[in-house]
């Protein structure tokens, strides 16, 4: 990668990923003094959602890929984009910094984890390390930055002959100090492997994926070693909520207080302790209070993130995440002096066969093989 694509990727990169605008809050008014306590802000969700600390932000990407074609991007003409800093939806997709496969090319990371939720499609993952994967329809990559690495992620599109959709999440979760630099680190959570807590109300079932933090006594496995969720005193949540209609569910309060955010991005109404939400926001709250949610004549879908603050100075610049302005430019210079690590593959926007099933291949030379 030359020295003036590293640039201009790291300026593109900036501003399509980092560059967050705060929403204008929803007015709200409620009667009743105990919700005016539990729900502390409600805004509207954009491309970007606005996160708490221990979070950064989190994107979620959500693309009608058309069929696919030989080398595994869309079929359809790709005339009239800005290939390689296309996030303009156009035909119902976007390329992002992908220019024959959809996707995020080889760039760098240092200082935070990347929790990658993929809720429909396909993602390959190629790293400095060595490392590479591909995973999707449920699976989660969880990857710890750390002192630096460069990774691809992108979205093959793997069918010929029907649309390839796409939905995903990626989280962004902070670092402290004391392991900004520690060596990287990347762990699957397969679909079939992620606990699910169900309950049953009379017209309905809820079903929650317990990807990150205890919930009603179903622990998750567990997170990279070095991880802020590592210690369950941080109380990290990851959960996602599905709620057939017309059911309910109690959220119970946190041990202690912690910054809580509900993401309702699926489904026309939600009930918050009898308060109305509307589809496609963002439901700050108060943590040590439990929440009764209620789904109303359609299914809906909750993002729920939460977790103790890390409460330290927050310096980011594109895709470096660290505590002063000096450590971000030690950042840049290290990257550029080392790509922290190189590339081992034979190019930034490396996808695997497209016969190859599900898999994970670790730094350590470890592999997994998941069928589908």
């Amino acid at each position: 990668m030359s020295i003036e694509f590293r640039r201009n990727f790291l300026k593109t990169f900036t501003l399509g990923v980092s560059s967050i605008v705060a929403s204008p809050l929803f007015s709200f008014i409620s009667k009743s003094t105990n919700n005016m306590q539990t729900i502390k802000s409600i805004k509207p969700l954009g491309f970007q959602w606005e996160t708490s600390d221990p979070f950064l932000f989190c994107v979620h990407h959500e693309d009608d890929f058309p069929e696919g074609n030989e080398k595994m991007g869309p079929s359809s003409s790709l005339e009239g984009r800005r290939l390689g800093e296309d996030f303009i939806i156009k035909d119902g997709f976007r390329m992002y910094h992908g220019k024959t496969v959809p996707g995020f090319p080889g760039h760098p990371h240092r200082g935070f984890e990347t929790i990658t939720v993929v809720r429909k499609g396909i993602v390959d993952h190629s790293d400095s390390m060595g490392a590479a994967g591909r995973y999707g329809n449920g699976d989660v990559q969880w990857m710890t930055a750390g002192k630096g690495v460069q990774h691809a992620e992108m979205f093959p599109l793997l069918d010929q002959t029907k649309k390839n959709p796409l939905e995903l999440f990626q989280i962004w979760l902070n670092l402290p100090k004391k392991n900004k630099m520690v060596d990287p680190h990347f762990k699957m959570l397969w679909k079939e492997e992620i606990p699910i807590l169900k309950e049953t109300s009379p017209k309905g079932t809820i079903a929650i994926e317990v990807i990150a933090g205890s919930l009603k006594n179903i622990a998750p496995q567990n997170p990279p070693p070095n991880s802020w969720a590592a210690d369950e005193e941080n109380e990290v949540g990851v959960w996602n909520i599905s709620m057939e209609a017309n059911t309910s569910f109690t959220l119970p309060k946190s041990q202690n207080s912690i910054n809580r955010t509900l993401y309702f991005y699926e489904g026309s109404h939600l009930m918050i302790n009898n308060q109305t939400i509307p589809n496609y926001h963002a439901i700050e709250v108060e943590s040590q209070q439990d929440l009764l949610l209620q789904s109303s004549d359609e299914p809906i879908k909750i993002l729920v993130l939460q977790g103790k603050p890390i409460g330290e100075p927050v310096i980011q610049y594109g895709p470096f995440v660290m505590n002063t302005k000096a450590e971000i430019n030690q950042a840049f210079e290290d990257y550029h002096a080392t790509q922290f690590g190189g590339w081992p593959w034979g190019n930034y926007d490396h996808v695997h066969p497209r016969n190859k099933s599900r898999f994970a291949k670790h730094a350590n030379g470890m592999e997994e093989i998941k069928n589908g």
